[in-house]
């Protein structure tokens, strides 16, 4: 079998980068790995920034949130882009029964045209999540 050399330079680095990340990474200080969700909300014709204000004042203090973003697309004036880390998929879960997440939903549903989810992740750390 023959290997070219940027193909043996490839494996090794490869094989190597795989030995340098750390066993946490990824993971709480509890060992488990976090939980992150991607999804986009279309906004009722005119109604995005109402539906970000909700977003934005009635989800706080949910136990396990370790970071929730609300972003406006600057493409589309009714998409809002939302990104949340949560330390697992259970506190998620947990905190769709919160008072707190259940008005903001009540309140935040009739203006929503549509919702997708475009990707559950198993981020691995970054600015402000536990190293």
């Amino acid at each position: 079998m023959e290997f070219s050399k940027r193909s043996f330079i490839a494996a090794v680095v490869g094989a190597s980068c795989t030995a340098c990340v750390p066993r946490n990474l990824g993971r709480t200080t509890e060992g488990v790995l976090m939980y992150g969700l991607i999804g986009k909300m279309t906004a009722v014709e005119g109604q995005r920034d109402a539906l970000a204000a909700i977003l934005l004042t009635g989800l706080r203090d949910m136990p396990g949130n370790l970071s929730y973003i609300v972003a406006v697309a600057p493409e589309d004036p009714n998409a809002l882009w939302i990104t949340e880390v949560w330390t697992d998929a259970e506190a998620h879960k947990a905190s769709l029964s919160l008072p707190s997440v259940q008005d903001a939903i009540g309140r935040g549903r009739p203006l929503i045209a549509g919702l997708e989810r475009i990707a559950e992740t198993a981020p691995l750390g970054g600015v402000g999540l536990p190293k």
